[in-house]
């Protein structure tokens, strides 16, 4: 059976599956140096790092080694020797940082056995590349092509010209707009706002019993300032707006699905892609795909709370430059918490999840006693399997959002990268910290911030 997971459900998916392929992509294993590009010997170059021994016992040992390297059309960028130290031969090991056609790998490494030992090689490895600041976003929006009423036959809107013109539309003010543009403004039809009506009238309602408090408390605060009514769908703009007073941050419009490191990229700079366009009127409480209906009742009302905007925001600081399984794992993290959450209030568990409360039938069942509910930890909820195509069979609860942010921040220390990220709100960038002095000028600044946060608690005292 179908379920009304709505728009969150496929946004996951397409999380999960977009890292899964990017994993795809494989690295050579140091451990086995034949199998390097032996599979796809066509498919361009590779920057490898040679290590192999050969016998000091000439003038010029390395001689016939570099022979072979020029043979096999190797760019060679540096090289480096010493001597083994193992037992009474005179050996030296090698080190020989090249490029090379990957069709030629192979052969290389053949004739390099033949006249050295223990030959080991690996590819360069790159890391991930993200945004230094947020300007950068605007080079952040790969989008996901599934789900999409031109490519997707499931698709409610698939054999709806009219409403693939409509979409064609919305997706055409996404491609025009940079950071810092104002977001267009945008004059919805009599249909779109009865799809809204329908959907805002059946959650509306269930708000007051299952929702937390923090996102009561917002809620009514977008419908007195931002135009949150039955009749009208509000304009991401005001709303933008409303969100950079509260808690700084900041819409953007998306023409669809992102990838899993672009959507999770733009949370680290405070920015939250949001979809413009309506889901098709023929399926108004299910979506295969991201709409405003989902972001702006799911989403909007959880950003403006302080804690939960940070907890956001350390997810998609924790994805930047991590490896395509940590980006699973963050992703897996995100579906369960800021998609799927339910938190801990005043002896009861509500919902805080955006998926949860953008969707009437998901939200019912997860606040019903057939699920399973486990306590929010990091470690098991990054490698929890989800549901595709029903209800899920586990939601996760938090403690609060201060005590989910402090086990996040946790499990983000465990991923591993050659350097340390230091978030900046006053420029809106990331800086490296990967020296001392960076370090020590960090320090310094916190330095600042305690003796001021000091000096306020001697006033109040």
């Amino acid at each position: 059976m179908k379920s009304e997971v709505g728009t969150a459900l496929c946004r996951k998916q397409s999380f999960i599956e977009d890292a899964r392929k990017e994993n795809e992509v494989t690295d050579l294993p140091a451990s086995d140096p034949m199998a390097v590009a032996c599979d796809n010997p066509d498919e361009g170059s590779s920057t490898l790092n040679l290590i192999f021994t050969i016998r000091n016992s000439s003038a010029s040992p390395i001689s016939s080694s570099l022979k072979i390297l020029e043979k096999h059309g190797t760019i060679i960028y540096h090289i480096e020797t010493r001597p083994t130290g193992r037992g009474k031969k005179k050996e030296l090991e090698c080190f020989v940082k090249c490029f090379i056609h990957n069709s030629s790998i192979c052969s290389l490494l053949s004739s390099l056995k033949k006249i050295a030992g223990d030959v080991k090689v690996a590819k360069e490895l790159t890391l991930p590349s993200f945004p230094r600041k947020v300007q950068d976003l605007d080079k952040c929006q790969h989008l996901t092509m599934k789900f999409e009423p031109n490519f997707d036959k499931d698709h409610p809107g698939f054999g709806d010209q009219e409403y693939k013109k409509r979409r064609a539309y919305f997706a055409e003010l996404t491609f025009k707009y940079k950071d810092g543009n104002v977001i267009p403004r945008v004059e919805y039809t009599a249909e779109e706002i009865a799809t809204w009506r329908q959907v805002y009238k059946s959650l509306s309602g269930l708000y007051p019993n299952y929702a937390c408090q923090q996102y009561l408390d917002t809620f009514y605060h977008l419908e007195k300032y931002c135009g949150y009514t039955e009749n009208s769908i509000p304009q991401l703009q005001d709303v933008s707006n409303f969100l950079k007073e509260r808690t700084g941050f900041k819409l953007r419009p998306a023409a669809g699905l992102l990838s899993a490191r672009d959507f999770l990229a733009c949370l680290a700079y405070r920015v939250f892609p949001s979809t413009q366009y309506l889901r098709h009127p023929s399926a108004v409480m299910h979506s295969p795909e991201p709409d405003c209906c989902h972001e702006l009742l799911g989403h909007i009302p959880m950003l403006a709370d302080k804690e939960f905007a940070q907890f956001s925001q350390d997810i998609g600081l924790a994805s930047l430059g991590a490896s395509d399984e940590d980006i699973e794992k963050l992703s897996t993290l995100y579906w369960f918490t800021v998609e799927f959450g339910l938190c801990k209030q005043n002896g009861s568990i509500k919902a805080y999840g955006a998926g949860l409360l953008s969707s009437y039938g998901e939200l019912l069942y997860a606040l019903s006693n057939k699920p399973e509910i486990k306590p929010f930890d990091p470690e098991v909820t990054a490698i929890q399997p989800y549901q595709d195509n029903s209800f899920q069979s586990v939601y996760f609860v938090s403690e609060s959002f201060e005590d989910s942010k402090v086990k996040l921040r946790q499990y983000a220390m465990k991923i591993k990268k050659p350097f340390y990220l230091r978030y900046d709100p006053f420029t809106c960038s990331v800086e490296i910290l990967d020296s001392f002095q960076k370090v020590r000028t960090a320090l310094c600044q916190i330095k600042d911030e305690l003796m001021s946060l000091c000096s306020a608690l001697d006033t109040i005292s």
